[in-house]
């Protein structure tokens, strides 16, 4: 049985709270009806939800804060397709590369790779500028690598030949 999409509107830039909150809703109560979420990026103050019944929805997501209730018109699918787009996010960094954070707080600080989580697709930096090392945790999407530990032993060898 296929599933009936409707466009939740949330309170603007909550879109990622109204998701976790319904996920750990999801979670504890198994709710029936309920088939997926979809926040797709860059669209404020809504996300789309997949669901049995246009009641079911509304049951389930009473309650839920910054969730401002579903518009009453169904979404096709072939509407929101374009925004599913599975995006790959580019696994080249390793442990100790020297990374440039190029979006939040710390844009343009370079950096040193000290851990890395593919299932979240995060990595732990130390900054290279800061006096007391603080491990900071960032997207992999939000850096670039600059400089590999390979380059740098490859370079001292070609010094000492």
């Amino acid at each position: 049985m296929a599933g009936h999409i409707f466009s939740l509107r949330t309170a603007a830039n909550r879109e990622d709270q109204v998701v976790d909150y319904v996920v750990s809703k999801l979670e504890k109560d198994t709710a029936k009806g309920v088939f997926s979420l979809i926040k797709p990026h860059g669209l404020r103050g809504y996300i789309f939800i997949e669901v049995a019944s246009k009641e079911d929805a509304d049951v389930f997501l009473q309650g839920v804060p910054y969730a401002r209730g579903i518009l009453p018109k169904e979404i096709p699918y072939n509407e929101i397709e374009h925004m599913l787009e599975q995006v790959k996010v580019e696994m080249n960094i390793r442990k100790n590369d020297i990374v440039e954070i190029i979006s939040g707080p710390f844009k343009r600080e370079n950096a040193k790779v000290i851990r890395i989580n593919k299932q979240k697709e995060e990595i732990v930096v130390e900054l290279l500028e800061s006096a007391v090392p603080i491990p900071i945790t960032v997207k992999m999407d939000a850096v670039k690598v600059i400089r590999r530990e390979e380059e740098e032993e490859a370079s001292t060898e070609e010094k000492e030949a």
